[in-house]
């Protein structure tokens, strides 16, 4: 799928908004165009070339309600395009979240986290700016192609050049389009390492104070950063050149239209008529001044734009790329600008709740010949990394441990039965039945876990356990037993030691919580998928 394939659905996910602002955005060019006229007739008044009919106090009453209306157009515009720009990027974010969590949990993100993070921020951004600008060079195109049949109507050789800067900006876009993209795609990666490695680091703090490491890794951080300097300078300075290419193209033709425009008013003044000239006034030559100055920011913000459009392409590889799993590239392409809803506005949808029936309840667990391993590289070579050929059987009522040495493979296990990590070979049956999906069956009602090391988010304790669980009852959705979780997780007295209690909020990983305290609130929030199952 191409660029342009990109940006096309992209706008067509709100066609009413993108509707609305195109038509915002066109009322403030056709608002812009008035003051040309307005000045022609005030000069050529001046001059005595042409009466006015309606007086200077009417003049000053048309700019000022020209003004008036170009100030709402442009607020309205402003409100509505914002909007629309949160549209698009949300619906790249969402779509790209949505699909790395319905992958298995081991291969959800290739590459580094950092990457993920990168584009996750910085990508949907350029797509968002690329949609919207489109609208605006199609509203700046269509305020040109009017100026240009008004100016055509007074001086057509004029008229014509004021629109050669535009044919050398296009050249030069298309001159240096592949180098922006790689300049693009360089600054990117560049900037992934940073990011990814700022994130390493403030995880492991602990660990890096305890091995004295704190020099050696500053070093490493300043090296990546030395090494991001040169490339994000590069990226930024093609984009100023060219910006200053196309603002410049755009002043240098103004003045040859300018000096052109005088000869033509002197030709006018004596009374002779060169090829071209005819009768070229004060106000005419006022509307010239007027109109190029607009389009002298359309040259630019189009040159801006072509710019942008590059960037864009590999924004959107970027975004394929963190997407990228079984399916062809055209239907991860898809994905990423499939048509969702976003709940911008009032209340969060619910969680889905499933009431326990008799299917879920457990009489056998059997694995049979179950085989994962994870995929990775050693110095370019592939190693195969996990467990083969296991076989157990658990029935219910029975308490299992699955005990060996470290690395032995007891996670990997625990991953490969709960879909974590997709099976090689095996097969996993409840009750009797294979299971095709472990990622999809193994959760609430038929199942919960606490990982070995507890994942905590930065918000209060409540919310950490209840994890999106609804905290007062609700007649569709029976509430968890957050009281009882919390005894079962012998919870009790850590909760009265925090200064909030339950709303304390935990920080990052839980930092706020010592070893303890994170691994009984991991156990509260397990209880408390539990308890919201009756019978279980």
């Amino acid at each position: 799928m191409k660029t342009c394939q990109f940006v096309w659905r992209l706008i067509r996910y709100k066609p009413g908004l993108c509707v609305a602002n195109l038509a915002l955005w066109l009322l403030i060019s056709m608002i812009e165009l008035i003051p040309g006229p307005i000045s022609k007739a005030f000069f050529d008044m001046l001059t005595g070339d042409a009466p006015l009919r309606f007086g200077v106090w009417g003049i000053v009453a048309l700019v000022l309600m020209t003004s008036v209306a170009q100030i709402g157009a442009i607020l309205g515009g402003a409100l509505t395009d914002i909007r629309h720009r949160f549209m698009v990027s949300m619906l790249l974010r969402r779509n790209m979240l949505e699909h790395i969590l319905n992958h298995p949990g081991a291969r959800a993100v290739p590459g580094s986290p950092g990457k993920a993070i990168s584009t996750f921020r910085d990508d949907p951004r350029i797509a968002e700016t690329v949609s919207s600008w489109l609208i605006d060079q199609i509203t700046i195109l269509i305020y040109a192609a009017i100026a240009l049949v008004i100016m055509l109507r007074i001086d057509s050789r004029i008229a014509i050049l004021a629109f050669l800067p535009l044919a050398g900006v296009i050249a030069a876009a298309r001159a240096t389009y592949s180098r922006v993209g790689r300049y693009r795609e360089a600054s990117r990666r560049a900037t992934e390492r940073v990011t990814g490695a700022l994130g390493e680091i403030l995880g492991t703090i602990q660990a890096i104070q305890i091995a004295n490491a704190e020099t050696y890794v500053m070093h490493h951080f300043s090296k990546l950063n030395d090494h991001r300097r040169p490339m994000m300078v590069r990226d930024r300075l093609l984009t100023q050149i060219l910006h200053s290419i196309f603002s410049h193209a755009g002043t240098l033709g103004t003045g040859l239209i300018l000096i052109l425009a005088a000869q033509s008013m002197q030709a006018s003044a004596m009374r002779i008529s060169p090829a071209g000239a005819s009768g070229f006034s004060v106000g005419d030559f006022a509307l010239f001044v007027y109109y190029l100055g607009i389009l002298v920011e359309f040259t630019t913000e189009f040159g801006a734009f072509l710019a942008h459009y590059g960037q864009a392409g590999v924004s959107f590889d970027r975004m394929i790329v963190l997407l990228q799993g079984e399916a062809p590239t055209s239907e991860v392409a898809e994905t990423l600008v499939k048509h969702r809803s976003l709940h911008p506005t009032g209340p969060l949808p619910g969680i889905p709740y499933l009431a326990k029936a008799d299917a879920h309840r457990l009489d056998t667990l059997e694995v049979v010949g179950l085989t994962a391993h994870y995929p990775e590289t050693d110095n370019g070579a592939m190693t195969r990394h996990g467990i083969g050929d296991i076989s157990f059987k658990v029935k219910r009522g029975d308490f299992t441990v699955i005990t060996g040495r470290i690395g032995s493979g007891k996670t990997t296990l625990l991953r490969a039965l709960l879909g974590l990590l997709p099976k090689d070979a095996g097969e996993i049956r409840w009750n009797g039945k294979a299971i095709e999906d472990p990622a999809s069956f193994f959760v609430p009602p038929r199942s919960a876990h606490t990982a070995q090391v507890p994942l905590l988010l930065s918000e209060s304790l409540r919310d950490n356990i209840l994890m999106g669980l609804p905290r007062e009852a609700d007649k569709d959705q029976p509430t968890a037993d957050l009281q009882t979780a919390i005894w079962l997780a012998v919870m009790e007295e850590d909760i009265g030691e925090l200064e909030n209690g339950l709303e304390t909020i935990i920080g990052p990983r839980g930092v706020k919580l010592w070893g303890g305290q994170a691994q009984r609130a991991a156990a509260a929030r397990w209880a408390c998928a539990r308890s919201r199952v009756a019978g279980l």
